[in-house]
């Protein structure tokens, strides 16, 4: 089985100056986990919410680490400092909306802000980036939506082949 790179991005002013411990990398490592049979290496990063910033390291995840999957939390709000989605749609070559349009609709089903928030999704090179919420649980519930279609998007830019755990979720791939 292939190692799957995966880049984590958590854009937090608060996390990165240790007001508050990151909890939010680690929910998306440990529902990832559980999803994913391959060995996983991963490219952790906290940082500002600074759009030069995100862009610059989402690049690097893509460009030079060469991840398949680049997932960031946090900055998908309406305030002023939430730059997370702008960042991610500059670098991206493709942007693919059913992403967080899943997403949204599948929060609605827990809180009525769902609709405040802003994550998407897009392809750089062989990369699929996408932008999650910042509470775990919230993780874990936009999580659990999109994954099915991960392993296939992932096919169809050039990246590793990615083996699910179906005893957690269940991927969808067409049949050759």
């Amino acid at each position: 089985m292939d190692v799957i790179k995966i880049g984590i991005v958590v854009t937090s002013d608060r996390a990165f100056d240790g007001v508050y411990e990151d909890k939010s990398g680690m929910a998306i490592k440990e529902v990832l986990s559980e999803y994913i049979l391959n060995s996983c290496e991963y490219f952790y990063h906290l940082i500002k919410d600074e759009q030069d910033l995100i862009q610059s390291v989402l690049v690097g995840l893509c460009d030079e680490e060469k991840c398949d999957l680049v997932v960031t939390t946090g900055g998908t709000g309406p305030a002023l400092r939430d730059v997370t989605p702008e960042a991610t749609i500059a670098v991206c070559e493709k942007i693919m909306h059913g992403f967080g349009e899943l997403m949204r609709q599948n929060s609605l089903k827990y809180v009525p802000t769902a609709i405040l928030s802003r994550q998407t999704a897009g392809i750089r090179k062989q990369s699929l980036i996408l932008n999650l919420p910042g509470k775990p649980k919230s993780i874990r519930e936009c999580l659990e939506v999109v994954f099915p279609a991960i392993p296939y998007c992932i096919d169809l830019i050039g990246g590793r082949y990615i083996v699910s755990n179906e005893k957690n979720i269940k991927i969808f791939r067409p049949k050759s």
